[in-house]
C-alpha cells in the first residue's frame, strides 16, 4: 500500500517543521528505522526522509495532523497569546479534549425532544443530522432533509424496502466468498443502483446504518470462527434479520436473533443439549450468559436513565446471579439445524453453505430439551413469573417465549439498549436525562407499545441533546469508527467501481483495523464503556472507538485513506475493475477557489463545525499549492480531502 500526496509546511508561533519530501512513508510503530528525533515543547518528533510524526504519552499522531490541530486551538481565544512551550501534560490534555470533545463533566440536560415536524435551518443542521443517521452526507440528501425536515426524512426512510445482502450474493452466482458479503455491505451502506438489478436503487439508509449499529451489539464474526468462515449465505441473511428487525419491535428482535442458525454457531447455543450425569453433559452457558449480558440488561440494575441502582452499602446491585444463568441454559438447549430436525438427527451439521437451514430458525429437538427442571430466571419488580422461576414441564416452544419475555420486560432493557444506540449513532456519552427519555420511548411509544424500534430511533435522532446546539453539553460527540469514515468519503465524493462490484477488502481490518461482521470477539471491535487512561478516565468519560486507535492502527487508517484519496480516483487510468474510485470530477473546478472548496467539504465533512484555525491552515496550504492547470486542481481537491479526513476536528463527530 502506498500514500503518495504533497504535505504542507504549516507554520507555529515559535517554529516552522518543514517536510522536505512529497512521498512519505506512513510509519507503523515507534520511532524506529532511519531518521533523527528532537524534543519540542515537551513532545518527541520523529522525522524522516518523508515526513516527522509526534509522539504523546497517550500515543502517535501525524505531525501535520497534530499541527493543525494545533493552529485551530491557537485560534480558539485571539486576545490570549500563546505560550511558547507546552508542556507534555498540556499536550496530553489537548489530544484527549480533541478525541473525546471532553472538558467537563456537564450536569445532566433539563430539555426535552425536539418536534419530529421542525425543519432545519441550514444545510450545516442538514448535514449534521445525517452524519448521525446515514453512512455519510451527500449533497443531494442535505438538499432534502432541508427541504422536508427531520421528520419529513425519517418518515420517508421508514417507507423503504429494505435492502438485502442475501439477495445480493444470490445474484452474485453460487461461488460464495467472504469478499462478496463485504461487497453487499458495502453496497447497502453507500446506497445507490445494484449491479445485478439496474431498476433496484438501494435508499434505506436509516435502516442500513442502525442495522449496523446492531451489528456491534449482538455480534457475531467470522473472524474468528472457522465453522462461519465460509457459511456466506447465513452471515449475511444474519445481517438482513438485523436490518429487518431495525424498524420493528426488540421482542422480535430479540427472538430472531437467538434462533438465527449463525448465532446459534457462534455462541454455541446450536446443538445444546439437556443435563446427562452419566455422560457428562451440561447445558452450555454461553448464549445464556451474553444474552443477558450484552443483548438486554446488563450486569447491573439501572434506573431510568441508565445510572446504576447502588444498595445500602452504595454498590451496585447485579442483575441476575448464576443461577440465572444456568436457568436460561437450560431454556437454550434441544435447538438445532432444520435440516437436522427433518432428518432426525440432533447431532448432524450442515456443512453445505446453500442449504436453507443457514437462512430458517433453529427448531428443536423435545428429547434434547431440559423440560423436567425448573429454571431460575430474572427477578425484578413486576416480574411475571413467581419468583423469576419458569416452572418444569414446559414445551421448548413455550419455554423459549416465557424466557425471552422474561428478558423483554426488564426494566434494563430501555436504558442498557437506549444508552448503546446513543452511541453508536450520535455521542460517546449522552446525559442520564438523555437515556431517560430513550428509555421512555422504548417503555411506551405513545401508544402503549413496548420496544418499538421506530420510536426508539426518532427519540434517539429528535431529542433536543441531538439537535439543538444550545443543548449539547459540553463532552457531547463521538469519534467516528474507521469504516464510517471510510463510508463517509466514498459517499461524499460519490464513489463507484467500474465493475459495480467492491470485492476488494480482504485486507480491511488490517488497514483500518475494522471490517463488517468480523470482530474479534463477542465484545464488538470496541467496549462500551471504553476510556484511554488519563484525563478521559478521571473524568469518567467513555470513548470506546479510541480503543482501537493503536500506534499501529492510527497510522495504518490514515494511510490507507490517503491512498484512497490520492490514488483511487475515476480519472486514474491505472485503476481496477473492482476498486472503489471517489469521483472528484464535481469539485475539481471549485478547486481554483480554496476558500470554496473547503467551504464545500466543511459542509460535507464537519457539518459547517470547522474552526477558523483550521480553515485558515487549509487555506494557507492550499493556496500555498498551484491551480493553473487540470491535473493542479484534482490535487488540491485530493489534498484538501486527506487533510480533512485524518484531521481531529473530523475524526471526532460532533
Amino acid at each position: 500500500m502506498r500514500a503518495i500526496h504533497p504535505i504542507a509546511s504549516v507554520p507555529n508561533p515559535d517554529c516552522v517543521l518543514r517536510q522536505n519530501s512529497v512521498r512519505r512513508r506512513v510509519l507503523t510503530s515507534g520511532a524506529g528505522g532511519g531518521g533523527s528525533a528532537m524534543d519540542w515543547g515537551g513532545w518527541r518528533v520523529w522525522s524522516d526522509d518523508g515526513g516527522f510524526r509526534i509522539w504523546t504519552w497517550i500515543g502517535s499522531w501525524p505531525g501535520l495532523q497534530f499541527l493543525l490541530l494545533l493552529a485551530a486551538l491557537l485560534t480558539v481565544r485571539q486576545d490570549t497569546p500563546a505560550p511558547a512551550v507546552r508542556t507534555q501534560a498540556a499536550a496530553a490534555r489537548t489530544v484527549a479534549s480533541a478525541s473525546a470533545a471532553a472538558t467537563v463533566k456537564p450536569p445532566p440536560s433539563k430539555s426535552g425532544p425536539m418536534p419530529a415536524q421542525r425543519a432545519p435551518v441550514t444545510a450545516n443542521d442538514a448535514a449534521r443530522f445525517l452524519a448521525q443517521a446515514t453512512f455519510g452526507p451527500k449533497l443531494e440528501e442535505i438538499d432534502r432533509v432541508t427541504q422536508i425536515g427531520y421528520g419529513g426524512w425519517l418518515d420517508e426512510q421508514f417507507a423503504q424496502p429494505a435492502s438485502s445482502q442475501l439477495d445480493f450474493i444470490t445474484a452474485a452466482g453460487p461461488d460464495y466468498q467472504r469478499e462478496w458479503r463485504l461487497d453487499a455491505w458495502f453496497m447497502n451502506a453507500l446506497g445507490g443502483q445494484d449491479p445485478f438489478n439496474a431498476s433496484l436503487v438501494h435508499r434505506d439508509q436509516l435502516r442500513q446504518r442502525v442495522a449496523f449499529a446492531l451489528s456491534e451489539i449482538f455480534v457475531v464474526s467470522d473472524a474468528t470462527s472457522d465453522l462461519l468462515g465460509g457459511q456466506v449465505r447465513g452471515m449475511t441473511h444474519y445481517y438482513d434479520t438485523l436490518a429487518r428487525d431495525a424498524f420493528g419491535n426488540y421482542r422480535q428482535l430479540l427472538e430472531d436473533v437467538t434462533l438465527h442458525p449463525v448465532m446459534g454457531i457462534y455462541l454455541s447455543a446450536l446443538g445444546n443439549q439437556k443435563p446427562n450425569p452419566a455422560s457428562n453433559i451440561r447445558p452450555d452457558e454461553n448464549y445464556a450468559r451474553e444474552a443477558m449480558q450484552l443483548f438486554s440488561v446488563g450486569l447491573v440494575m439501572l434506573n431510568p436513565d441508565g445510572t446504576p441502582k447502588l444498595d445500602t452499602a452504595g454498590k451496585p446491585i447485579p442483575s441476575y446471579n448464576q443461577e440465572t444463568v444456568k436457568g436460561f441454559a437450560h431454556v437454550f438447549t434441544g435447538w438445532t439445524f432444520k435440516k437436522c430436525v427433518t432428518l432426525g438427527d440432533f447431532t448432524c451439521y450442515v456443512w453445505d453453505s446453500s442449504d436453507p437451514s443457514w437462512t430458517s430458525r433453529m427448531e428443536n429437538f423435545a428429547s434434547y430439551h431440559a423440560s423436567a427442571q425448573d429454571k431460575q430466571l430474572l427477578i425484578y419488580p413486576g416480574v411475571a413469573l413467581p419468583n423469576g422461576v419458569l416452572a418444569g414441564g414446559g414445551s421448548a416452544q413455550n419455554n423459549l417465549k416465557a424466557a425471552l419475555d422474561n428478558i423483554f420486560n426488564h426494566p434494563n432493557v430501555g436504558p442498557f439498549i437506549g444508552r448503546q444506540l446513543i452511541q453508536r449513532l450520535v455521542t460517546s456519552n449522552p446525559s442520564p436525562a438523555y437515556v431517560a427519555r430513550v428509555a421512555a420511548a422504548f417503555d411506551n411509544n405513545g401508544q402503549g407499545v413496548r420496544g418499538d424500534m421506530k420510536a426508539v430511533i426518532r427519540a434517539i435522532l429528535f431529542d433536543a441533546e441531538a439537535r439543538d446546539p444550545g443543548s449539547r453539553p459540553p463532552n457531547f460527540g463521538k469519534v467516528r469508527e474507521p469504516l464510517l469514515r471510510l463510508t463517509h468519503l466514498w459517499r461524499a465524493l460519490n464513489a463507484r467501481s467500474q465493475s459495480g462490484h467492491m470485492d476488494e477488502f480482504w485486507t480491511l481490518d488490517m488497514n483500518i483495523g475494522q471490517s463488517p461482521m468480523y470482530a474479534p470477539s463477542v465484545f464488538n471491535f470496541f467496549s462500551p464503556r471504553y476510556t484511554p487512561s488519563g484525563e478521559l478516565t478521571d473524568l469518567g468519560l467513555a470513548a470506546p472507538e479510541l480503543q482501537l486507535a493503536t500506534d499501529y492502527m492510527m497510522p495504518s487508517t490514515e494511510g490507507y485513506l490517503g491512498y484512497k484519496t490520492y490514488e483511487v480516483y475515476t480519472e486514474n487510468p491505472d485503476l481496477g475493475p473492482n476498486e472503489i474510485a471517489i469521483d472528484i470530477s464535481r469539485d475539481t473546478p471549485l478547486a481554483a477557489d480554496a476558500a470554496a472548496l473547503v467551504d464545500r467539504y466543511n459542509l460535507l465533512f464537519l457539518s459547517g463545525q470547522m474552526s477558523a484555525g483550521m480553515r485558515q491552515a487549509l487555506l494557507t496550504r492550499l493556496n500555498g499549492m498551484p491551480a493553473n492547470s487540470l491535473e493542479a486542481r484534482r490535487t488540491r481537491v485530493k489534498e484538501a480531502l486527506y487533510l480533512i479526513v485524518n484531521s481531529p476536528e473530523y475524526v471526532v463527530q460532533k
